[in-house]
């Protein structure tokens, strides 16, 4: 094995070290450019946009069952089996609003 001299060693040590400079410097350009996230979010606009829609949608599900745990669900009305009843329940509908008033 041969042996270096001290001056090709402190030469190594020196070009060791500026390459370790140059490859901190892009490691800190790639670092900022990862985390900037006003271009991540420009640059994945469309996958944020179903991100925030999915997250919409479950949180307001969540809410909905939260407020129908709490105060109860409301019941359907039964739907009418033909025009006569139908009218029927409009007609009862329209009355009592009347009395209502």
């Amino acid at each position: 094995m041969p042996t270096r001299s001290p001056d090709e060693i402190r030469a190594s040590i020196e070009q060791n070290r500026a390459e370790l400079g140059h490859s901190l410097e892009r490691l800190r350009g790639e670092v900022v450019r990862l985390t900037d996230w006003r271009t991540q979010l420009r640059l994945h606009q469309q996958e944020a946009m179903i991100v925030a829609g999915v997250a919409g949608f479950v949180v307001g599900g969540g809410l909905a069952a939260l407020g129908a745990v709490a105060f109860g669900r409301r019941r359907k009305k039964q739907e009418p089996q033909n025009l006569a009843q139908a009218l029927k329940a409009q007609l009862a509908e329209t009355v009592a609003s009347l009395g209502n008033r």
